[in-house]
């Protein structure tokens, strides 16, 4: 994740709230610029997914194989963004609804909970909001301003992210299937001799023996970035998919 947060102006005088310790009615309020070093990745949800009948939110946990822990969702979009973000070798850390913040806009108090706050090998922080493109009303929207504003002013980046690309999510999906770390290690390396030179999935699998046992472990080494498959975000993963080991000669 790369978006640039800009500084061309300060933002308002802002303020962030986070449960303590995971307690629900204990709360912790602070100035911004206190808050940078803070472990929000580690943070619980400041509020509650809530499910009601006929609504339009479809909340939910995901198991996160980056952390081991479950990470919340309240839409679709959000759990997809999730399954990518889960898939993403620089994320080392992912919470949801991790803090309010709170700013007064001249007329009145609003506070916006972003929806993750993730953490990245190299150390730095993404502040992430998921919402389609159709579906940033005005309020959305200077939520989601004053949100980049502030986190430039605290060193973190901030994304606003819709709807990903369909055929890599396709992807990216399926192999979460094998996202747990459920590995014979025999087979795997096998399977990362036989990709040493780039080939084609089904052989590969093949060759390294009985396939129905060498795809799950085929497929976690691609969800590992252990072994790498070609053209991933253009085509749907197939037998003829050309896979390699991580860093080996190309094709």
């Amino acid at each position: 994740m790369s978006v640039s947060t800009g500084a061309e102006s300060a933002a308002p005088y802002v303020e962030v709230s986070c449960r303590v310790d995971g307690q629900r009615g204990s709360k912790r309020r602070r100035p911004s610029l206190d808050c940078a070093t803070a472990r929000f990745e580690d943070a619980v949800p400041v509020r509650p997914f809530r499910w009601s009948w006929g609504g339009r939110h479809f909340p939910g946990w995901y198991w996160a194989a980056t952390t081991g822990q479950h990470v919340g969702f309240e839409s679709w979009l959000e759990r997809d963004r999730l399954v990518l973000m889960d898939f993403d070798p620089a994320v080392v850390g992912m919470a949801s609804q991790p803090f309010w913040l709170h700013w007064h806009d001249g007329e009145r108090e609003r506070r916006h909970d972003p929806d993750f706050f993730v953490r990245r090998v190299d150390g730095s922080a993404v502040v992430v909001d998921v919402r389609a493109d159709d579906w940033i009303a005005p309020r959305d929207a200077e939520a989601f301003e004053l949100t980049r504003r502030a986190c430039a002013e605290v060193g973190w980046w901030f994304e606003r992210v819709g709807m990903p690309e369909a055929v890599l999510l396709a992807n990216v999906r399926w192999l979460s299937r094998y996202r747990h770390p459920r590995c014979r290690r025999e087979l795997a390396a096998r399977l990362l001799e036989v990709f040493s030179q780039p080939g084609p999935l089904m052989a590969g699998a093949d060759a390294a023996g009985d396939r129905f046992a060498t795809l799950p472990v085929l497929f976690h080494l691609l969800w590992k970035h252990e072994l790498s498959a070609e053209q991933m975000d253009v085509e749907l993963l197939g037998p003829r998919t050309v896979v390699r080991r991580a860093g080996g000669p190309a094709g």
